[in-house]
């Protein structure tokens, strides 16, 4: 008969020797040699905006394009993240659709990387429950994601009787889903921005604590990859973010824009009565968002190496020539976009619903892999 610790022993080593079977059947013979994995998650807005775009997804395609061949690419359209918040049924599955063709159309291969529905793949769901078991209140109620989407102040705790009334237990345990969709998949570096970094903690800090209890390397501990791009502000307001949810339509340009709307949105962004073009973010909001605008999809950049360096090609110029360039650059950089995506929800949907199809088998079999030795190390 075995003591307590050499079953503890033996269940480390049937934890550890199921992940490596189920990664060897994922990742081939290069399982061993410690693959690349990097996952990203995008909310299903529908049709993305500028700040989408420049924000997080051309920095995917960068990476795909980029990518060796121990590198694995698993990006997903986070619709489980989605209802937080009440949906209308019909608009979700359609803003769905628009989200995965934007993702095709700005050059996303299913091919080379995984793209695939998070509700399609239950085991993140399933290992969320499991890390929610272990994950801490205390931890949990210091999150800024709930206080920010209920209007609270920092300092709100869940607990306070005008708090509970309105937080819904699926905010306030977001962050363990976002831990359980980079944990579930072993990714080894996730890109996000400045505001996000406190998800990647709290993600870290979910790997360490199962591992703990499980008295083995059963998740891995995601490092930070910080996107370049810097974030785009709204053109009505460029002391804010450029957001999907705002009021004024005219604060935001899609990438399905046509060459009209956005001259027309560029025509009326807010700038400043300062005569001449100057890059100076601090006093001139709204001219320095629409020379990063610029910097960011001008292809040529002018030889410039930053927006600053960009701003002096525009010496003399004046803010409606400004605009006019601007304008240029955007829809120009947009235009195959704007034509990918119209060809690929302009056909029966065969397009969207194969790639679908495609991710969530590839999505699934990589789930497969960790929670097989989860599971072992439970006691399921």
């Amino acid at each position: 008969m075995l003591s307590r610790s050499g079953s503890a022993v033996r269940l480390r080593a049937g934890a550890q020797s199921c992940l490596l079977q189920a990664q060897t059947r994922f990742y081939g013979a290069n399982a061993t040699h410690s693959p690349r994995v990097i996952f990203s998650g995008i909310q299903p807005t529908g049709v993305p905006h500028l700040g989408n775009y420049l924000g997080a997804m051309q920095q995917w395609v960068k990476l795909q394009n980029e990518a060796s061949s121990n590198t694995s690419l698993i990006y997903s359209v986070v619709d489980l993240h989605a209802i937080t918040v009440h949906q209308n049924p019909e608009a979700l599955r359609t803003s769905k659709r628009e989200m995965l063709a934007a993702l095709l159309a700005v050059g996303l291969d299913p091919q080379k990387c995984t793209i695939f529905f998070q509700s399609d793949v239950p085991a993140h769901s399933e290992l969320m429950w499991i890390l929610s078991c272990s994950a801490s209140m205390g931890y949990l109620s210091r999150m800024t994601q709930w206080k920010s989407k209920l209007d609270l102040d920092d300092n709100a705790n869940p607990l306070d009787p005008s708090t509970k009334t309105k937080l819904k237990l699926g905010l306030f345990s977001y962050p363990v889903l976002q831990a359980a969709d980079i944990l579930i998949h072993r990714a080894t570096h996730v890109p996000v921005g400045h505001d996000q970094s406190q998800h990647l903690e709290f993600a870290r800090e979910c790997a360490a604590g199962f591992n703990h209890l499980a008295g083995s390397r059963i998740l891995v501990q995601p490092e930070t990859l910080l996107s370049p791009a810097k974030r785009v502000m709204a053109l009505d307001r460029p002391t804010h973010k450029m957001s999907k949810s705002a009021p004024n339509p005219k604060s935001r340009i899609l990438i399905t824009d046509s060459s009209s709307a956005i001259t027309k949105k560029l025509r009326v962004a807010l700038t400043d009565s300062i005569e001449g073009v100057t890059y100076d973010p601090s006093t001139r909001p709204g001219v320095s968002n629409l020379i990063e605008i610029a910097f960011n999809l001008d292809s040529s950049n002018h030889g410039a190496a930053d927006p600053a360096e960009y701003a002096k090609g525009f010496e003399g110029s004046s803010l409606k020539a400004l605009k006019e360039r601007v304008a240029e650059v955007v829809d120009g950089h947009l235009a195959p976009i704007r034509a990918r995506f119209e060809e690929i929800v302009g056909g029966d949907g065969k397009m969207i619903e194969e790639a679908a199809q495609i991710g969530a088998e590839k999505a699934r079999r990589s789930a497969e892999s960790t929670m097989q030795a989860v599971k072992h190390a439970v006691g399921f």
